[in-house]
């Protein structure tokens, strides 16, 4: 098509009144029955100023220093992690006791932590019912900067996690705790928490595993919480 013919078609078009566009159209969340609002996240005092040092890893996020963003969730999002059942690969803690996952206390000093063994451990959450989760934000031991490894989350609907497992973070690159390799960065602990997008999947159980961090072998949870919409 010539130049001229080109600029012909457009100015008929715009001259009826119609708005080109190109690719599919903007849909309106609101119209959607989707409207989202900031998901309010409790957070506890920092333990530590100023960028980390001497944190070494192959596979580190790149620390800019700043605030996390706002994550906007489902209007109608809410906590449905509090006090819910804890278990874990550890069923007799080094320290602290499992019901430390989601008993609301997120201080980062001694005697809000739960301590587990060496080597690749998890602890899961029963929601005693399906939701669809939203977000999970992530508190291990955050006192002193960290990086814990091998950090997997995963969730289902099967409490043996043997089948329906949706895998929603891992950041073991080499796949050395065995459940594949993983495209996240390792990250270091801060107060925020680390906050995983829940895509709205549909499960009641939550599993969280750790291998360890660059301190020591052992694991470490402070709090997890589970943000969700029930399954209608």
């Amino acid at each position: 098509m010539g130049k001229l013919n080109h600029i012909k078609i457009v100015g008929i078009v715009l001259s009826c009144g119609l708005l080109l566009s190109v690719g599919a159209p903007e849909v309106s969340q609101k119209s959607q029955g989707q409207e989202k609002v900031e998901l309010k996240i409790e957070l506890p005092k920092p333990m530590f100023i100023g960028t980390p040092r001497n944190i070494k890893s192959p596979n580190l996020e790149i620390i800019t220093g700043k605030p996390r963003g706002p994550f906007f969730a489902p209007k109608g999002t809410e906590l449905v992690s509090l006090k819910k059942p804890v278990t874990s690969s550890d069923s007799l803690p080094v320290i602290g006791e499992l019901s430390y996952v989601t008993d609301g206390e997120k201080s980062g000093e001694d005697g809000y932590f739960v301590e587990l063994g060496p080597g690749p451990q998890w602890v899961q959450i029963d929601l005693e019912a399906p939701y669809l989760i939203q977000a999970i934000v992530v508190w291990h031991y955050h006192s002193q900067a960290r990086v814990y490894r091998d950090v997997i989350i995963q969730v289902s609907e099967d409490k043996d996690f043997q089948e329906g497992i949706v895998t929603l973070f891992n950041n073991d690159h080499d796949n050395s705790s065995g459940l594949g390799a993983g495209g996240d960065k390792e990250y270091i602990e801060t107060y925020e928490g680390k906050l995983i997008d829940g895509r709205s999947t549909r499960a009641r159980y939550v599993r969280l595993w750790s291998n360890g961090n660059t301190s020591n072998d052992m694991n470490h949870y402070v709090e997890v919480e589970v943000y969700g919409l029930p399954v209608r």
